[in-house]
């Protein structure tokens, strides 16, 4: 696992450039502020999976190759399960809804983005 800050990163299978699976507990506001700086992201909500399990969600984020984004941190004990059980994942992005602000998750989310972005 891997801490930025007060974000918690732990990679399954995943490319430097991290396009994101937001949660659906996720505050809107980090997805409309991604979404303007120029991140991929989509929602739990959008790809109509509100209320599946957080094994269903990772299999789905797997899928789609994209990191899931969240505060739920069952997500971090599935994560852990799964490296454990040699099970792939994309990866899981962990952010405490208590310990970091709106504007950090941005900020931090948006940094591999800008990586690639230069890079091109």
């Amino acid at each position: 696992m891997t801490s930025i800050g007060y974000l918690s990163i732990v990679l399954g299978t995943v490319d430097f450039v991290i396009p994101l699976y937001m949660d659906e507990h996720v505050p809107r506001a980090i997805t409309i502020g991604l979404r303007l700086r120029g991140v991929d992201v989509l929602t739990v909500q959008e790809d109509n999976l509100s209320g599946k399990s957080d094994r269903e969600l990772l299999d789905r984020a797997f899928a789609l190759k994209r990191a899931i984004f969240t505060n739920d941190v069952d997500h971090l004990v599935e994560a852990t399960k799964r490296q454990r059980a040699a099970q792939p994942f994309y990866g899981v992005i962990f952010a405490h809804h208590l310990r970091v602000s709106i504007g950090t998750c941005i900020k931090d989310l948006e940094l591999p983005s800008l990586d690639r972005r230069r890079n091109n």
